[in-house]
């Protein structure tokens, strides 16, 4: 019987698919042989230690998920029932859903073209309208920056205008992991930084998240919450509300391993990105920026279509499902989000965000994508313009 031609019958080409190495196994076996697999043990000791030495901090907690990490750090910045935290609106929902599980609100500042992160300017914006005059014009209780798609913030200006209203800044290092800013790691700008170990970033535990601080107060009071706030008794006695939020033994030894070959993620991150830069040229598109003091970890390579262009970012994206080939929209901002309906954004006269996401697609960005397999999914795009 002859082929059917079918795209199904060939690998899929994901969007970004965790890539393991045989390090990972020697720390889990370590677990096994003593008898360490449930939560807490040597490999989560020495992958705190080790991730807090990678970025520069003093203390990390490692977690069952950077959402439960954001929502820690929501808590340590002291966000209660009714308060409000400034967010950045191009993100992931699990950026800003730890606010709702404190029971305060969200007000979204737009985005900057630059760096596709949080605007400065729309922040100073919203400082300005939420002063503290009135009960309906609160000051914040914290900032939260994402630094998107492995591209750093522009953190100076975020933290000085933090710092002079004496607000707290925390950082969603989620996607940014190994990114620096001035030569520093992302992840330790903030009062509080949170890393995520999901199966699609730039390095995984399977699943997994940690918190980074600068404060030894701040790291056992996130290690108490996270352990079911267990009081220092012999019986089982809680005076606050925890969580069920720790590392297993094995996750972390998976971190471990995947941890030594981070820099060498990022190498092969960036040369996916260049290759498409070079293969999409003189097409009407460009790539995700970043400004020139970064070094992003290209944790996923975007393109931006030009307005008018005569392909929409659909168009490619159905293209290339139809041959097997991953790709996403770009987040759609949190203030379009039917959940955060009627919440405040803040904006310098330009919806920045929800251009980038109506002109904005994610291509496949696995380092385990062959020079073949990209050279395809950058052929089947330039076609695309052609017909």
């Amino acid at each position: 019987m002859g082929s059917t031609n079918n795209p199904y019958e060939k690998k899929r080409l994901y969007l970004s698919s965790p890539t393991m190495h045989r390090d990972e196994q020697r720390f889990i076996q370590e677990a096994f042989d003593s008898n360490w697999v449930a939560p807490l043990g040597k490999n989560v000791d020495e992958f705190e230690r080790e991730v807090a030495n990678y970025i520069g901090v003093p203390y990390a907690v490692a977690l069952i998920s950077g959402t439960a990490a954001l929502h820690l750090a929501v808590k340590l910045a002291g966000v209660k029932p009714g308060d409000l935290v400034f967010c950045s609106d191009l993100t992931f929902a699990a950026t800003v859903n730890p606010v709702s599980y404190e029971g305060a609100r969200q007000v979204f500042i737009d985005t900057e073209r630059e760096s596709w992160n949080m605007c400065p300017n729309a922040l100073e914006a919203a400082f300005e309208r939420y002063d503290g005059s009135a009960p309906d014009r609160p000051r914040p209780k914290a900032v939260m920056v994402v630094s998107l798609y492995g591209t750093p913030a522009r953190f100076d200006e975020l933290k000085a205008i933090c710092d002079r209203y004496e607000v707290p800044m925390i950082e969603d290092a989620a996607e940014s992991l190994s990114a620096t800013y001035k030569g520093s790691q992302t992840g330790k700008m903030g009062r509080y930084g949170v890393l995520s170990f999901n199966g699609n970033k730039i390095i995984t535990t399977s699943g997994g998240g940690m918190l980074l601080t600068h404060d030894q107060k701040s790291a056992l009071k996130a290690r108490f919450w996270a352990t079911q706030a267990r009081d220092k008794a012999p019986w089982y006695q809680h005076s606050e509300l925890g969580y069920n939020y720790r590392m297993s033994n094995v996750l972390a030894g998976i971190g471990r391993g995947q941890l030594m070959w981070l820099d060498e993620h990022r190498k092969l991150k960036q040369r996916i990105y260049l290759r498409y830069k070079a293969g999409l040229a003189g097409l009407p598109l460009q790539m995700n920026p970043f400004p020139e003091n970064t070094r992003p970890n290209h944790w996923l390579s975007c393109i931006l279509l030009d307005r008018g262009a005569a392909c929409s970012p659909e168009d490619i994206r159905l293209m290339l499902e139809g041959h097997n080939i991953e790709s996403r929209p770009l987040w759609k901002p949190m203030h379009q989000q039917p959940l955060y309906a009627g919440h405040d954004f803040i904006s310098l006269g330009e919806d920045v965000g929800a251009d980038l996401f109506n002109r904005g697609l994610c291509l496949p960005s696995d380092i385990k994508m062959t020079d073949a397999q990209q050279d395809e999914v950058i052929s089947l795009i330039r076609d695309l313009f052609k017909a």
